[in-house]
C-alpha cells in the first residue's frame, strides 16, 4: 500500500513539472563562466562558483525570420515579433524612431489595419513577452560615457532583430529602451506614471518615468509590437503542500521560503550546493535561478508602496527586511547569471521584489542632469539635502550588483540614479523545466 501511494505521489509530482507549458523560459544563452572578476573554466561540482547560469541549459533561442522580412517568429514561446522598430521605413534606427507611450499604445491598431507582416493582431508586448527576448551574452557598457560600441554586444540577438544604441546626436549609449504595455502600479518620485521596460543596450529591465526629467518632454521609447500566443507570461502557480511550488505554466518548481538571509553571490552558489547535499525538502538538483527563470515569478500587480506586499504571488513567503531608511521592504534576489561588461564579470543580476531604490541627487529630482556613475560620500539619511532615497526603478526591476565587496563603499549607491547598492542578497530555489546540464 505504501509503495502505491509513493508511486500515486510520483506521478502525481510529475504531471506538476510537466503538464504543458504555455510559458516556457527561453534560456539566456550566457555560455561563460566567471568568478567574482572575470571568466573562468566551468566549475565543477564541489568546487567554487559551481551552478551558475553557463552550466544550465533551457530551451535554447530558436528563431525564424518571415518569409517577407518584416516579422520574427520565436520558436519556442510562439509569439512573433516585429523585426525592427523603425517606424518611418527608411531602414535606420534612430532618435526619430522612439514613441511617447501614447503614440507607442496607438502603434498596434495602425499595423492591424495595415495588415503589417499579414497579420491584423498585433499587441503592445507586456514586460514578461518582452524579456523572453533578452539575452544573456550582451555587454554591459555602463562606466564609460563615450563607449566604442564596436566593442559592444546587445541583450539581443541581432542576427534576428534589428538594434542600435542610443543617437550620438544627444543621447546616451545605454539609450535604447523598449516599451512595454506594463504599466508600474506604483508612482515616481516626481509624481510622474511609470512604465516597465528593458534596455537591451544594458541589460536591464526599469520602471521608466513616462515624463523626462523637469516635465518638459515625454519619454520616448523603441517599440516592437507582439502577436500569438496571449497565454505567455501568465503564471499558474500550484501549492503542492510540501515546501514547493509549481509554476504549470513554466514547468518550474520553487521552494516556497526564500534563504532568509542575504549573502553575496560566491555565497549564495555554495548555499545551493549545500541544499543539494542535504536533499533539502527532498530533492538534490536544485539550482539558483537564471534571470529569466526568476522574472518569471515576478507579479507586476504588487509592490510595497501600493500592495504593501512584495512583488510575488503571496503563495511564496518572502523574508521582510529594513532597508537603508528603516522602511518595511522586501529583499533583491540574486540570479545565476553574470552582468558582464567593461569591467569584466564583478556583477550578476538580480531582480528587486521590493523596491528598487537609489539615491537621487537633489538636481535631478528637481528637473536637472543626474551625477555620473560612482560611488558617492554623505550621510544615509532619506533627504539629506543632496540626495533622496526613492524607489527609483519599481518593484520587479531587474539591475545587478557587485558579486562581492562592503555595501558601506557605495553609501549612496551607484549610477547616474544611485541605485542601491546591497551585495548580500537573498535566494530562492529552483528545479524543473528542461534543463540539461552543460
Amino acid at each position: 500500500m505504501k509503495t502505491l501511494v509513493a508511486l500515486f505521489s510520483l506521478a502525481i509530482s510529475t504531471v506538476h513539472l510537466f503538464a504543458a507549458q504555455s510559458y516556457p523560459v527561453v534560456d539566456t544563452g550566457q555560455i561563460k563562466c566567471y568568478d567574482n572578476r572575470g571568466e573562468i573554466a566551468p566549475p565543477r561540482p564541489g568546487q567554487s562558483f559551481y551552478g551558475q547560469d553557463a552550466q544550465f541549459q533551457d530551451h535554447p533561442a530558436s528563431y525564424s525570420v518571415g518569409t517577407n522580412g518584416l516579422t520574427v517568429r520565436d520558436n519556442v514561446t510562439g509569439l512573433t515579433w516585429q523585426r525592427s522598430p523603425d517606424v518611418d521605413g527608411d531602414d535606420e534606427l534612430l532618435r526619430a524612431d522612439k514613441l511617447t507611450i501614447s503614440q507607442a499604445e496607438a502603434l498596434p491598431a495602425r499595423l492591424n489595419a495595415a495588415r503589417f507582416g499579414g497579420f491584423d493582431d498585433w499587441r503592445l508586448p507586456t514586460i514578461k513577452e518582452l524579456y523572453s527576448l533578452f539575452d544573456g551574452r550582451g555587454t554591459d557598457p555602463s562606466g564609460p560615457s563615450d563607449a566604442d560600441t564596436s566593442r559592444l554586444t546587445p541583450y539581443i540577438d541581432t542576427k534576428y532583430f534589428k538594434f542600435a544604441y542610443g543617437d550620438v546626436t544627444g543621447e546616451r549609449v545605454i539609450d535604447s529602451q523598449y516599451a512595454t504595455s506594463t504599466r508600474y502600479v506604483g508612482q515616481s518620485a516626481r509624481g510622474y506614471g511609470k512604465i516597465f521596460g528593458v534596455n537591451f543596450a544594458d541589460g536591464r529591465i526599469k520602471g521608466y518615468d513616462l515624463q523626462m526629467p523637469g516635465g518638459g518632454r515625454e519619454k520616448k521609447f523603441f517599440v516592437i509590437c507582439v502577436r500569438g500566443n496571449p497565454a505567455y507570461g501568465k503564471n499558474d502557480f500550484h501549492d503542492n503542500g510540501d515546501g514547493t511550488i509549481t509554476d504549470r505554466a513554466t514547468g518550474l518548481a520553487w521552494s516556497k521560503n526564500d534563504s532568509g538571509k542575504g549573502m553575496n553571490w560566491e555565497n549564495a552558489l555554495a548555499w545551493v550546493q549545500a541544499k543539494n547535499t542535504e536533499k533539502f525538502l527532498g530533492f538534490s538538483d536544485w539550482r539558483l535561478p537564471s534571470v529569466k527563470e526568476l522574472q518569471s515569478i515576478v507579479d507586476y500587480t504588487r509592490s510595497p508602496d501600493t500592495t504593501r506586499c512584495p512583488a510575488i504571488d503571496p503563495r511564496f513567503i518572502c523574508t521582510a527586511i529594513t532597508n537603508e531608511v528603516h522602511q518595511v521592504d522586501y529583499p533583491f534576489y540574486w540570479s545565476a547569471t553574470t552582468h558582464a561588461g567593461f569591467q569584466g564579470g564583478r556583477a550578476a543580476m538580480y531582480l528587486a521584489f521590493g523596491r528598487a531604490a537609489g539615491w537621487m541627487p537633489s538636481r535631478a529630482m528637481a528637473g536637472g542632469p543626474p551625477e555620473k556613475a560612482g560611488p558617492r560620500k554623505g550621510n544615509l539619511n532619506r533627504a539629506d539635502g543632496d540626495y533622496r532615497y526613492v524607489d527609483v526603478h519599481g518593484a520587479g526591476s531587474q539591475r545587478s550588483d557587485p558579486k562581492t565587496g562592503d555595501p558601506a563603499m557605495f553609501p549612496h549607491g551607484r549610477g547616474p540614479q544611485g541605485d542601491v547598492i546591497r551585495i548580500y542578497n537573498f535566494v530562492r530555489l529552483v528545479r524543473g523545466g528542461e534543463v540539461v546540464k552543460r
